[in-house]
C-alpha cells in the first residue's frame, strides 16, 4: 500500500456481546442472545498520523476504530463472565503459519477455513481490526484476490446474524450489516455471518463456530490487495480472538512472529504458550485505548539514552503496537533525536537519495548486502520499557533495503507528522516472538529466529480434541465440525537448510502454444518470485492438454534458498495458491520436489582454483607488462633531440700566443 496521511473520517462500529451457547427464541436471557450495536459518527473517533512512508513500497496500516465506551468487553457483565471462566487446565491452542512478506507486499497473511466444507482464505493478521472478513461470491464491488470468494450457499452450516433492534440492518431489515473505515481511506462492508472456523491441521483447536463478516463492497487498497481480507485480532467482540475466549476454548492470549529481512513468512499462535524465561514485559493498559499499548519510556541508539522525557511516548494515545502497520512512527522531538544519533554513529557508509524521489527517505550506502553483517556498520537500538526492561534491536528492525542501488538501506522509522502518537508497525518486531497476554495486561517480547520458531519454542496446550456429537447446549456444532484440507505440518525435510531448486508439474489446458510461455510470470507473481527463477523444463501435450514440468531456482545473486522460503513457495503450489487467469482453463499443481545446492566435484573444485591462479598471474603479468610499457614511453619522453641546423656554435676570437 502507498504513503498515506490521514484525514478525519467518521466511523461506524459494530459491538458485540456474542454468547458461547446458541439460544432458542424463546429464551428471555440476556446472555443467550446475539446483539449488535450501530454507532455512527463517534464524537472522538481515533486518527493516527503516519506520515507518507514511500509509494514505491507497500506500506499497509489498518488502525482500530474503537467501540463505544460502554459497548467495552472488559467493562460489566462481559467482563465477570471472563473471569468466571479463568482456569489452571490447560487449553488447546492454534499453531498457524505465517505468509508473506512485510515489505514486499506490505503485511503478513494467515491461513483460514470456513463454512462446510472447507473455503480457504488468506488473512492479514491485523491487531488494530476487530472484525474477521471475507468477499461474498455475490460481491460486485470486490476486487480479485488470491482465492475464491466465500459462497455461503454451498456452506450447509452457514447462518445469517438476522436483524434485530439491536445492530443496523440491510435494506430488508433481514440481516445485520457491519461496516469498516480506515485511515488510508480503504474499507469494508457487508453482512454479517455465522459458521464454522477451521485453523489448520498444525492445531490442536477444533473448529469452532464464530461470526465473521461478507463482504458486499470494498474500496482503496482492500480492493486491490493479494489478501483475501482481514483477520481481526483486536479487543472487540467480533474479535476472533475475544470470540474464541468468551467461548471459554482458548486462554486470553496470543501471539506473532514475524520473519526477518529477506526472509518473510513467520509463526502465529491463537491461545497461551508457555513464554521462554529471558521473554522482556511491557505493561498493556486496555483502559486506556481498544489499541494494544505498550509502556515505553526510553530510546537507547549504540547504548547511549536519547536525551527525551519520557513523557514524549506517552502523547495523545501513547505507544501502540500495531501488526497491520509496516513500519515505525514516532512524534517530531524523538525522530529528530533518533535520526541524529544514528547518524552520528555511522561509519564507512555515505548518505543517499532514496528509491522514491518523491520523498526524502533517510537512505545509506556501502553497507553491503549480508544482513548478518549490517550490526558492524548500524548501531544496536534499545527499547526501554516501564520497570527497566530493555527490549534489543537489531538493524533490521529499523532499516529496509534501498530497491534501487545494492548495499544500500534506508530508515524504517518516520516521524509520525504532528501527531504525538508513538506507532510500532510491523518492522520494529521483524524476528521477535511477541505474546499479546491479554489476560495479565502485558506484552512479551523474545527476539529469535522465526523461520525455525517451533524448534526453539515449545507450544503448549492440549491434545487435539476429536469431533464429538452435536451437544444441545453448545453452539459450536449444529453438525459435527468439519476439518480442514490435510496438509503436510513441515514441507522440507528436518536438517535441509540450504535449498537449490524447486520443481513441481503443472497440468494445464490451452488454446495454443504461446500461452505456456506466458505462465513464468504468471507463475513467478503467485508465489512472490521473480520471473528470472521460474524455468520450464519441458512440457508433453495431448490435444489442449499439456504437462508442464517447472523448476524454481534461487535468485541469480544466491546459490541457495532458505528453508523459510523454499517452505513458502511450496505451501502456495501445495494448498492451491497459484491462481492463473479464466483463459487457462482448469489447471493443477502437483509432485513437486526439492534439491539440493549441485556440489561440486574435488575435480571441479581444483579446476576452478586453477582459473582462479591462472587469470591472477594473467592479470598480474599484464600489469607488468602495462607498467613496463608506461615507463619505456616515459623515458623516451625525457630525450630532446634537436635538427643539425639548429646547432649553432658562435664564433670565438683567436687567443695571442
Amino acid at each position: 500500500m502507498s504513503r498515506f496521511t490521514v484525514l478525519v473520517i467518521s466511523s461506524i462500529y459494530a459491538v458485540f456481546l456474542y454468547p458461547p451457547a446458541s439460544s432458542s427464541s424463546s429464551s428471555s436471557s440476556s446472555s443467550s442472545k446475539l446483539y449488535v450495536s450501530a454507532v455512527t459518527n463517534h464524537p472522538s473517533p481515533i486518527i493516527l498520523r503516519p506520515p507518507h512512508a514511500g509509494s514505491n513500497r507497500h506500506t499497509m496500516f489498518l488502525p482500530l476504530f474503537p467501540s463505544p465506551i460502554n459497548s467495552s468487553r472488559t467493562s460489566g457483565d462481559a467482563a465477570s463472565r471472563r473471569h468466571l471462566q479463568k482456569s489452571d487446565a490447560p487449553r488447546p491452542n492454534a499453531r498457524m503459519a505465517l505468509h508473506d512478506d512485510l515489505l514486499l507486499n506490505g503485511y503478513y497473511t494467515t491461513r483460514l477455513w470456513i463454512g462446510s466444507p472447507p473455503q480457504r482464505f488468506a488473512l492479514i493478521v491485523d491487531t488494530g481490526s476487530t472484525v474477521t472478513y471475507v468477499p461474498c461470491s455475490s460481491c460486485e464491488q470486490c476486487g480479485k484476490h488470491q482465492d475464491p470468494k466465500f459462497d455461503l450457499e454451498s456452506s450447509s452450516t452457514y447462518k445469517p446474524v438476522k436483524c434485530n433492534i439491536d445492530c443496523s440492518c440491510d435494506n430488508n431489515r433481514e440481516q445485520c450489516i457491519y461496516e469498516r473505515q480506515y485511515a488510508e481511506m480503504s474499507s469494508s462492508s457487508g453482512v454479517l455471518g455465522e459458521d464454522i472456523v477451521s485453523f489448520g491441521n498444525q492445531s490442536d483447536l477444533s473448529p469452532q463456530r464464530a461470526v465473521f463478516g461478507c463482504e458486499n463492497r470494498e474500496t482503496g487498497d482492500l480492493y486491490s490487495q493479494h489478501a483475501d481480507g482481514i483477520m481481526g485480532l483486536g479487543r472487540g467482540d467480533l474479535s476472533i480472538v475475544d470470540q474464541l475466549v468468551e467461548g471459554g476454548v482458548i486462554s486470553d492470549s496470543f501471539s506473532l512472529c514475524y520473519g526477518g529481512m529477506d526472509v518473510g513468512g513467520g509463526a502465529m499462535v491463537l491461545g497461551g504458550i508457555s513464554p521462554p524465561p529471558d521473554m522482556v514485559y511491557s505493561h498493556s493498559d486496555p483502559g486506556r485505548s481498544q489499541y494494544y499499548n505498550v509502556d515505553l519510556k526510553e530510546l537507547h541508539v549504540a547504548g547511549k539514552r536519547l536525551p527525551l522525557n519520557p513523557s514524549v511516548f506517552d502523547g495523545k494515545h501513547g505507544t501502540i503496537l500495531d501488526s497491520g502497520t509496516t513500519y515505525a512512527y514516532l512524534p517530531e522531538a524523538a525522530f529528530v533525536a533518533f535520526k541524529l544519533a544514528i547518524m552520528k554513529e555511522l561509519h564507512g557508509v555515505h548518505q543517499i537519495k532514496g528509491p522514491d524521489p518523491s520523498y526524502n527517505d533517510i537512505c545509506f550506502s556501502g553497507a553491503g548486502s549480508d544482513v548478518l553483517q549490517l550490526s558492524k556498520t548500524f548501531p544496536s537500538v534499545e527499547m526501554v520499557f516501564g520497570k527497566g526492561q530493555k527490549l534489543l534491536l537489531s538493524p533490521e528492525n529499523y532499516l529496509f533495503r534501498h530497491s534501487r542501488v545494492r548495499g544500500a538501506y534506508c530508515l524504517g522509522i518516520f516521524q509520525n507528522g504532528k501527531d504525538p502518537t508513538t506507532l510500532l508497525g510491523g518492522i520494529i518486531v521483524r524476528n521477535t516472538f511477541v505474546m499479546y497476554d491479554r489476560e495479565h495486561e502485558k506484552i512479551g517480547f523474545w527476539k529469535t529466529n522465526c523461520s525455525d520458531i517451533w524448534e526453539r519454542l515449545h507450544v503448549s496446550g492440549g491434545p487435539p480434541q476429536p469431533s464429538s456429537p452435536p451437544d444441545e447446549s453448545n453452539s459450536t456444532a449444529d453438525v459435527s465440525p468439519p476439518l480442514p484440507p490435510t496438509i503436510p505440518a513441515h514441507y522440507i525435510p528436518p536438517g535441509e537448510t540450504e535449498i537449490g531448486s524447486i520443481t513441481f508439474y503443472m497440468s494445464v489446458s490451452l488454446n495454443v502454444t504461446s500461452q505456456i510461455t506466458e505462465l513464468a510470470p504468471l507463475i513467478a507473481q503467485e508465489l512472490h518470485v521473480n520471473s528470472s527463477q521460474v524455468h520450464l523444463l519441458n512440457s508433453t501435450s495431448e490435444g489442449d492438454d499439456y504437462v508442464t514440468k517447472w523448476s524454481i531456482t534461487p535468485p541469480e545473486s544466491a546459490d541457495f534458498m532458505s528453508n523459510e522460503t523454499a517452505s513458502n513457495i511450496i505451501s502456495r503450489i501445495a494448498e492451491g495458491g497459484v491462481h492463473l487467469p479464466e483463459s487457462y482453463g482448469e489447471y493443477r499443481l502437483s509432485n513437486w520436489n526439492i534439491y539440493p545446492p549441485p556440489k561440486r566435484s574435488r575435480r571441479q573444485k581444483y579446476y576452478s582454483v586453477a582459473v582462479v591462479v591462472s587469470m591472477l598471474a594473467l592479470v598480474v603479468g599484464l600489469s607488468g607488462v602495462g607498467t613496463w610499457w608506461f615507463w619505456r614511453q616515459k623515458q623516451q619522453s625525457n630525450l630532446q633531440y634537436k635538427p643539425v641546423d639548429s646547432m649553432v656554435v658562435p664564433e670565438q676570437e683567436l687567443q695571442p700566443l
